[in-house]
């Protein structure tokens, strides 16, 4: 009988290298995204580029912004997040075909800018980089800190969006899929917060990837507006209260996806994800594990030898579009209210407060009317390079 090993194809001459893997996440002491994964395991995609999942159905995105009705507000938000799991967290492309799932670490001022343009509109996405926490405990687990917020103008209304953890099976077969486990929760200034748990194998149906969201009135807990119950990777229905007539059956396998645009690579800043990691990508898809180490050596090198620099000058990195702050009103205001969570020091993997800075983005636009463009200069002759803009901020 073939071991799983063969099974999924492991390259022969990659095989030391997997156990190798495998017995350092064993016994690694720590945070295990310091670790390099062995390059068959790598996808050709940085963890930064995964917040494009969060709107390639732009139509439920803007949804909420159409429901007046406070209730059915939460219900579109649920909808919409529930949309964002399948392409985040599934296995598969949308062909069936397995995909690499370690995406590559993100540096420093990485950033991913794109947007997408369908009936509803135009949404642009301006991502930084974030850095989750993962460790072993009889598998790998990612702890992903921090939380996002959905503020909808129309209603002056906020939604605090926490995170599910994951955890990866099939380690030992080189087939990895993840996992979504626990609890996250969306609490809105409405008055309604929305409760979603995530089960292994199903909490009814005994399958995958399912998941069972209540939506109440934060004066009724126990009193359930909404039940959403079913798979986040293909099939879920929802209810009114606790009654059994089913008000609709959402299959996401049908929701069509809005193609995400980006600049070409020519044309992107040099900070930006697919310029920075293209000799790595291209290494990657050409499958020369050695290209892929050596490209990607050069990428951590300057990045360590930039922050050395800064140390010696007594400098921080700036922030191309986002601020450091010492709170966050509206996040911690609506933390408040979820029972048996806690936000404080969860802020991000770091402790820090990040906000977006609308004065930063409205700067760089400007200038870019103006024509005004940064110098780039290149160091250690790798895809990384540094430039100021007028404002004399770094991207």
């Amino acid at each position: 009988m073939a071991s799983k090993c063969e099974n999924e194809k492991i390259p022969t001459q990659q095989k030391g290298a997997f156990f190798s893997f495998i017995k350092s996440i064993a016994t690694f002491k720590g945070d295990l995204s310091s670790l390099t994964a062995p390059p068959f395991l790598l996808s050709p995609q940085s963890v930064t580029e995964y917040s494009a999942y969060w709107a390639e159905h732009p139509t439920l995105f803007v949804a909420p912004t159409h429901e007046d009705d406070a209730q059915k507000r939460v219900l579109s938000v649920l909808k919409w997040f529930l949309s964002t799991l399948k392409q985040q967290h599934n296995n598969k492309d949308e062909v069936g075909k397995k995909k690499r799932m370690k995406p590559l670490n993100p540096f420093l001022g990485e950033l991913f800018l794109g947007k997408w343009v369908d009936s509803a509109g135009t949404t642009e996405l301006l991502q930084g980089h974030i850095i989750p926490k993962v460790y072993f405990s009889g598998t790998v687990h990612i702890d992903r800190k921090g939380y996002g917020t959905m503020h909808i103008d129309k209603y002056n209304e906020d939604h605090l969006i926490t995170m599910p953890k994951v955890h990866i099976e099939g380690l030992m077969s080189a087939s990895l899929a993840p996992e979504l486990s626990g609890t996250s929760y969306i609490r809105s200034s409405s008055g309604y917060t929305t409760k979603i748990e995530y089960y292994y194998k199903g909490w009814v149906s005994g399958k995958r990837n399912s998941f069972l969201a209540t939506i109440f009135h934060d004066k009724h807990e126990d009193e359930p507006i909404y039940v959403a119950e079913g798979q986040w990777n293909d099939k879920y229905t929802i209810k009114e209260g606790n009654r059994q007539n089913i008000l609709e059956t959402v299959d996401v396998n049908t929701y069509s996806r809005t193609p995400l645009t980006v600049a070409p690579i020519q044309n992107q800043h040099h900070l930006e994800s697919r310029r920075a990691w293209k000799p790595v990508v291209d290494a990657i898809n050409q499958g020369d594990i050695f290209a892929v180490g050596q490209e990607k050596s050069k990428i951590e090198n300057e990045q360590r030898e930039m922050r050395k620099q800064e140390k010696r000058e007594g400098k921080e990195f700036p922030r191309r579009y986002f601020s450091l702050a010492k709170e966050d009103p509206v996040g911690e205001r609506l933390a408040e209210g979820l029972k048996n969570t806690s936000m404080k020091g969860a802020m991000d993997a770091h402790h820090m407060i990040w906000l977006w800075d609308e004065e930063k983005y409205q700067q760089i636009q400007d200038n870019r009317k103006k024509g005004i463009k940064s110098p780039v200069h290149s160091r250690f002759d790798s895809a990384i390079s540094m430039g100021m803009d007028s404002t004399g901020s770094s991207a």
